[in-house]
């Protein structure tokens, strides 16, 4: 049985200290109740004592990266498009920075075993999909594969 990953990258608008960016980490602990509660999340690392790749620590912003892995697309997508998380998509602006052209906000891979995703895994797939496009190895829901690399429409 397959799992899927994301990684998402982003960057706060304001200083960590900064009461958006206080609110932004309250939605985003309710978010992750959210899924936590779906009983479709596997695992949530900490990026506590991760050191951000270079890439991600040039420009303006704090960085905010996260890395989960679920029990389907499907699931995933279907979080990522419903409550809490919905809604905080729908505020994001109030917290992050818009994304340079080119820069995608994230990249979801599958994977067979929950303890092959890591921090180094991610940024790789991140790296990868920003130099090739979405390929089974790395790719986004709107060009999204299965876990045998067919094409795959998301919804």
């Amino acid at each position: 049985m397959a799992f899927v990953a994301i990684y998402t990258v982003g960057r706060l608008t304001h200083p960590y200290e900064h009461p958006a960016s206080r609110e932004f980490y309250e939605v985003g602990y309710k978010v992750m109740r959210q899924a936590t509660n779906s009983g479709d999340l596997i695992k949530e690392f900490s990026p506590d004592g991760v050191p951000f790749p270079e890439d991600v620590i040039k420009g303006d912003g704090a960085p905010i990266l996260t890395l989960t892995v679920w029990k389907s697309l499907q699931s995933l997508y279907r979080f990522t498009y419903s409550g809490k998380h919905k809604q905080a998509l729908r505020d994001r602006s109030k917290w992050i920075r818009p994304h340079q052209e080119k820069q995608p906000t994230y990249v979801v891979w599958w994977t067979e075993k929950v303890k092959d995703v890591s921090w180094e895994e991610a940024s790789k797939r991140y790296n990868h999909f920003i130099q090739h496009g979405p390929t089974p190895f790395a790719f986004d829901y709107k060009h999204a594969f299965d876990e045998c690399g067919e094409t795959l429409v998301v919804n």
